[in-house]
């Protein structure tokens, strides 16, 4: 499953990202059924889809909801939202409504060009697929079914052909240590717009074994940023807030000004960042809503509760938008308010909404805690 969001470069010119008032972008899990064994998966995907899954008036409801409240984008996941038999109906129903489209398919036969052809006329805006391994011995042990790797290019090259945006979706982990480089190219060579690269939270099937410590993954983030000065696309992180700060220090150092760019307090100024109920609402396949596909606590259900009034108003989407909540290095860091760390990850690890995130490596010059190898 993954819930990696668009680069804000496909927000649509009458966008505003006002995140007190609306997310950038919401992502409705479709389904929980996949083909996949995948060792990371948040939703512990299954073979077949749930009885009770939203509906497609349901679904079409959603979605009414997400556009009347100014949010522009709208990812479709899963599980593998392929195998949903009304995938071209709800893609086609929030172009309609003026959305930007997005689907994550699985690496599987499920995605037919075929398929693909149709989400194209109806209004498909990307699609996004999974390459976690510059090669098949990496990507398929990691999925869990032998072929996947060749599955996902073929569905990239397929979109290709058919003139669908692509971007590539990478999980960052010991399973694929040094293959950035790699990575990089083979991201290149399918013509991506973006990539978007994921650091494991641990929760569903995933476990301490996909982690890396905090200064290897430091290393990753500051490796990652070197390569995406000279990509022919853009680079995003999901649950790494911190190649923010990786960013504006790499910059800073160069343009010795960046960084001088503070408030009153201290705090490093620019455009908040997404994380976890910040400019980000998920909704489950069964129409719970959560600040993100990784941080497990409901504050409602699109089948009794207003969406945008869940995230308005509900008391978890405004203390995870309170950047003054965190504590540990979090709450002392002079990048608070363009990171603040992964809140997924910090619940999955410590069950404190505001704690440091255990895998960043950065101290703040008052903060005594040192990060773990």
């Amino acid at each position: 499953m993954d819930t990696r969001p668009l680069t804000t470069r496909a927000v649509p010119q009458r966008a505003t990202l006002d995140f007190e008032d609306h997310p950038l972008l919401v992502i409705w899990e479709v389904t929980q059924a996949c083909d996949l064994v995948c060792q990371h998966c948040r939703a512990c995907a299954k073979p077949s889809r749930d009885p009770d899954e939203l509906t497609t008036e349901e679904g079409f409801r959603v979605l009414d909801q997400v556009a009347a409240m100014g949010t522009p984008l709208v990812v479709l996941t899963g599980g593998d939202p392929a195998r949903r038999p009304d995938l071209v109906e709800l893609v086609a129903h929030g172009t309609a409504r003026g959305l930007s489209m997005a689907v994550t398919p699985s690496g599987t036969p499920t995605m037919t060009r075929e398929l693909l052809g149709r989400l194209r006329d109806a209004g498909l805006s990307r699609l996004a697929v999974s390459v976690d391994g510059a090669d098949a011995g990496t990507h398929d042990a990691f999925r869990g079914v032998s072929g996947s790797f060749q599955e996902s290019l073929r569905i990239l090259e397929d979109a290709r052909s058919l003139g669908v945006e692509r971007q590539v979706n990478s999980t960052l982990g010991p399973h694929n240590h040094g293959q950035l480089r790699a990575l990089t190219e083979l991201v290149t060579s399918v013509g991506a717009v973006l990539w978007s690269v994921f650091v494991v939270v641990p929760t569903g099937r995933a476990g301490a074994s996909l982690l890396f410590g905090a200064r290897h993954l430091e290393g990753a983030l500051g490796e990652l940023a070197e390569l995406a000065e000279g990509a022919p696309f853009d680079v995003k992180t999901t649950a790494a807030p911190h190649y923010r700060r990786v960013l504006l220090q790499r910059h800073g150092e160069r343009s010795r000004g960046i960084l001088r760019d503070v408030d009153e307090h201290g705090v490093v100024k620019g455009m908040r960042g997404i994380n976890d109920g910040l400019g980000f609402l998920f909704v489950s396949h069964l129409g719970a809503l959560y600040p993100s596909g990784f941080l497990p606590l409901s504050a409602g259900n699109v089948r009794t509760d207003d969406l945008a009034t869940v995230y308005r108003e509900h008391p978890l989407f405004r203390q995870l938008r309170d950047p003054g909540q965190l504590h540990g290095r979090c709450g002392r860091c002079p990048f608070r308010r363009v990171c603040g760390g992964s809140r997924a990850r910090a619940w999955a690890m410590t069950g404190d909404l505001g704690a440091e995130d255990p895998l960043c490596a950065y101290v703040p010059r008052d903060a005594s805690a040192a990060p773990a190898e």
